[in-house]
């Protein structure tokens, strides 16, 4: 069993719904450890669209990393995302963020995110489930990350972790 980061994010149709579904998918696949607060973002890149909903879940998987990555790409298929450029809005993105201390550069697979470090809306709700995990390649902390990104800004906590996911095996949710 492998420990696993995924981003979450989501800025067309009913976000929230949307969460929660991808949730309620990967649970049929994987166990889901923890969920980190749900997080209202601005975009990044692509600025004229819809504010984000991000969270980050932690999970442990048998699935090997490109096979979670098919999964990944199944599952925002089911929920209406389709092939587009790089930042336009979706209705869902499935990143992901760490494979345990695994570093992986395929042509379609690059973990840990190469852009991790960079992005205040996925390194907030990651230091709130995991501050102290250490990325395998830049040997910092995830609140480390976090404190060198300086101010954040466009980062607004939306929602707690359980009024996007309820499950009774869930181990913890913060």
């Amino acid at each position: 069993m492998s420990t696993v980061y995924l981003g979450l994010g989501t800025n067309l149709g009913d976000r929230k719904q949307n969460l929660t579904q991808a949730l309620e998918l990967l649970s049929q696949h994987m166990v889901i450890e923890n969920v980190s607060s749900v997080y209202e973002t601005e975009p990044v890149g692509f600025e004229e669209q819809p504010l984000f909903l991000n969270a980050v879940c932690r999970v442990t998987t048998q699935l090997k990393p490109e096979q979670l990555l098919r999964l990944a790409k199944k599952i925002e298929a089911e929920l209406g995302r389709k092939p587009g450029p790089p930042n336009a809005p979706r209705p869902l993105d499935i990143d992901i963020l760490l494979y345990g201390k695994q570093v992986i550069s395929t042509q379609d697979l690059i973990v840990p995110h190469p852009r991790l470090a960079e992005r205040a809306f996925v390194l907030v709700p990651l230091a709130e489930i995991a501050p102290d995990f250490i990325h395998p390649v830049s040997k910092k902390t995830v609140m480390q990350m976090l404190h060198e990104l300086g101010a954040i800004t466009g980062v607004t906590k939306w929602a707690e972790a359980e009024d996007i996911f309820r499950r009774r095996d869930v181990r913890s949710i913060r």
